[in-house]
């Protein structure tokens, strides 16, 4: 049976902000049909992709996608028309080629991984396999330990805690169901806490609550104690991951905690902190710690305590291979955030993991602050095999979506499916 492209094109849509963004449909010639939405970011690292934006204060702010959605039904549909569905670097190569510049400036990185997206989709369709199966062979049957955020802050929410977010990852669980449990039972304990305290209990963009909080340790106490109060054990049964998002508070060489009012760090002060949490809380993994232009502080700190937790570069590398290959030779961390929308093609990200697996690396798959219903994440999770996905709050739908998808792949692959602890 053909599965050659007859029809790719895009639409506005919005996510999970109200903000618009690019849903791309993939026609085939036998019938088929695939859709795939684009996320997008609000704490950004400086050497992504561009997302293409219309600038036209009129519509949504200047924030439509006009532009991106033209680019695609008028650019690139007809470049990909008529080519195997399942040729999927051959694909992603002629966007490139047809885009022609460093940074996808030209069509705009949410029109190209939208197309990306939406063609793996529809060649997954083809193939009569789930896209996870797809994606990563037969043998993609490993569930990704989820890193939940439950306690917000940063450019996340208006409050007084300068990280961006404080996760709880079930690292004891028994099986992706099990660890989604403990999840949500913390996430409610949280709640319970937080509203007890007379703390507010509204959640940030991603799903985590954000109230004013004392101070930025205190948001690691609620958590250890939100991990007791629901019946599990912290360090055993549950850690704790962070993602500082540095860069959104660095000025110069130094690091403003002007939010929590702790004054100015240097990046020697900010390492010496996060060390001195990992001996006070059950922290396993510390993403952004430092600012995306502090290669030398990331250095310092990898050498310092990355024998103690996983350090997590995001816009540091920018799921770019050129950062990830100077980060693997300057030991300038031992894991990498993966994000699509940030390189702009699904074959450009796998890129990035295969390096990741040559040097021995962790690497995390993640979402984005503006999110949408579409679970492709979770397939993808799942087909690189990681064990670890990044994927918002224990609310929210478009968080959900994901969580769900993950417990029906579980559950699709039987006895087969694999969970175990990446630490």
């Amino acid at each position: 049976m053909s599965t050659r492209i007859k029809k790719i094109t895009a639409l506005e849509i919005l996510d999970s902000r109200g903000n618009p963004t690019v849903r791309v449909f993939c026609g085939l010639d036998n019938g088929l049909c695939a859709s795939a939405s684009v996320p997008s970011g609000a704490s950004t690292g400086e050497n992504e992709a561009v997302e293409l934006r219309d600038g036209d204060a009129q519509r949504y702010q200047g924030k439509g996608v006009l532009k991106a959605v033209r680019n695609v039904n008028s650019c690139i549909a007809p470049v990909l028309t008529g080519l195997p569905a399942s040729q999927q670097a051959e694909i992603d190569r002629l966007m490139l080629e047809l885009d022609g510049t460093s940074n996808k400036s030209k069509l705009g990185a949410n029109a190209m991984l939208g197309v990306s997206m939406a063609v793996a989709r529809a060649a997954a369709l083809a193939a009569g396999l789930p896209l996870f199966a797809y994606l990563g062979g037969p043998g993609a049957r490993r569930l990704p330990v989820p890193m939940m955020n439950i306690l917000n802050g940063g450019k996340h929410a208006d409050n007084s805690v300068d990280f961006q977010e404080f996760m709880v990852m079930p690292i004891g669980a028994p099986s992706f169901a099990e660890a989604l449990r403990c999840g949500a039972e913390v996430f409610h304990a949280l709640k319970k806490l937080l509203a007890g305290k007379g703390y507010s209990t509204a959640v940030g963009d991603e799903g985590g609550f954000a109230p004013n909080l004392r101070s930025n340790d205190e948001a690691c106490e609620l958590i250890v104690a939100a991990i007791r109060a629901a019946g599990y054990e912290p360090g055993k049964d549950a850690g704790i991951a962070l993602d500082p998002a540095a860069s959104s508070f660095s000025h110069g060489q130094q690091y403003d905690l002007h939010k929590s009012k702790q004054g100015r760090k240097s990046s020697a002060e900010m390492t010496a902190l996060y060390s001195q949490w990992i001996a006070q809380y059950p922290i396993v993994s510390i993403e952004d710690g430092l600012a995306e232009h502090d290669w030398a502080g990331f250095q310092a700190q990898a050498a310092a305590i990355g024998d103690r937790i996983q350090i997590v570069g995001d816009d540091l590398f920018v799921t770019n291979t050129k950062f990830i290959a100077r980060g693997i030779r300057e030991k300038s961390a031992n894991a990498v955030l993966i994000k699509l929308n940030q390189i702009g093609t699904l074959s450009e990200t796998i890129q990035a993991i295969e390096l990741c697996r040559k040097a021995g690396w962790g690497f995390v798959i993640s979402h984005r602050s503006g999110e949408t219903e579409d679970d492709f994440l979770a397939d993808f999770a799942v087909a690189m095999g990681g064990g670890q996905i990044k994927t918002g709050s224990l609310c929210r739908s478009e968080r959900i979506a994901k969580y769900n998808r993950l417990l029906e792949i579980e559950a699709l692959l039987g006895p087969a499916a694999q969970f175990s602890s990446p630490f």
